[in-house]
């Protein structure tokens, strides 16, 4: 079998519910969409694992599915395992991967297996009138519990209040699993925190059972003093020609070790993020949610210190880990919207 094609089953494996994000290559050897029925039949669509090293969804579904070995589901349940061979490994993807998050429709990549796959799983849970869907994931860095939309619309906003009131709308990246779905039902991205804690496996053990007793979502409107919402304005990558890190003084940019502890705070302008070695070489860049160059609007460097421009931007997934800063971003800065 092709590792990059499409498993799709209708069963539990043996050995599913006890496996670790380690193992589970031995019983799913791939990519695998397992549907399951409940009592309402349009069915809740989960992905797990886009990302090999954020294990929190598998471990909340493992819990739920053992809770129902004797008992039917109240609504139907469609899970998507993705990335098992880089889970195997502990690592977001493998070098040769493209990332899990950025093959569905929509995206920006060319064309290859995972893409396809991806446009199969969207197309197979339209035709089975999916109710809405939920992709777990886990953060590298110091970050809150908190709920991802890519529509500003009321059953978008219900279905991530239900996990908290800290809200975070975006439009890009592009490719991303929930946007992807959004053109088919509400959908969701959930980031539960640092891999290991255990209140992350509660919150969405929590979250997915509270999703699988809804009949429908609320028609109220979410009110404003309800939810902290706000709105991804910018990508921050580093520079791919410059070198960096957070303890080598040698490096072109040495960025500040605590840095992630910014993250979900509004910091003033005049910040200090690092120290640059160039002042004519900006050594990050930031794209709009356009994908135009906006760093000038946000970033300076004075007297080879790498400040922060603007009032009250917040920045949201800086983390110390190098491989996925290179992989794929040092953070998104968000500003605070009302409804």
């Amino acid at each position: 079998m092709n590792i990059l094609s499409l498993n799709q089953i209708d069963y539990l494996p043996d050995g599913l519910l006890e496996a670790t994000p380690g193992n589970l290559q031995r019983i799913l050897p791939g990519p695998t969409l397992i549907h399951l029925p409940g009592r309402q039949a349009e069915p809740l669509f989960v992905s797990v694992l886009l990302h090999g090293n954020e294990p929190t969804g598998l471990l909340s579904l493992q819990l739920l599915l053992k809770k129902y070995q004797s008992q039917p589901l109240p609504r139907s349940l469609s899970i998507f395992f993705g990335n098992v061979s880089a889970a195997s490994k502990n690592l977001r993807r493998l070098d040769n991967q493209p990332d899990y998050n950025r093959i569905w429709p929509g995206t920006e990549l060319p064309n290859c297996a995972e893409t396809e796959m991806a446009r199969e799983i969207v197309s197979i849970m339209k035709k089975r009138h999916v109710f809405a869907s939920v992709d777990v994931h886990n953060n590298t860095g110091l970050n809150p519990h908190y709920a991802c939309i890519n529509k500003l619309e009321n059953q978008f906003l219900q279905l991530a209040s239900l996990f908290g009131r800290l809200i975070v709308y975006f439009i890009r990246p592009k490719g991303v699993q929930s946007a992807a779905f959004a053109e088919i039902c509400p959908a969701v991205t959930l980031e539960c925190g640092r891999p290991g804690q255990h209140y992350g496996v509660e919150h969405v053990l929590e979250y997915l059972s509270s999703c699988l007793h809804l009949t429908a979502l609320p028609q109220h409107q979410v009110q404003h003093q309800d939810i902290d919402l706000f709105h991804t304005v910018a990508q921050v990558k580093v520079h791919e020609k410059i070198s960096f890190s957070f303890n080598q003084a040698d490096a072109d940019l040495l960025l500040n070790e605590d840095l992630e502890r910014m993250n979900f705070t509004e910091i003033p302008a005049g910040t200090v993020w690092g120290t640059s070695k160039y002042d004519s070489l900006m050594p990050i860049i930031a794209q709009d949610e356009c994908g135009n160059n906006v760093t000038d609007d946000y970033f300076s460097i004075q007297n080879g210190n790498l400040l922060i421009n603007r009032h009250n931007i917040m920045p949201s997934m800086l983390t110390l880990d190098e491989r996925v800063i290179r992989q794929d971003c040092l953070c998104y800065l968000m500003e605070r919207i009302r409804l």
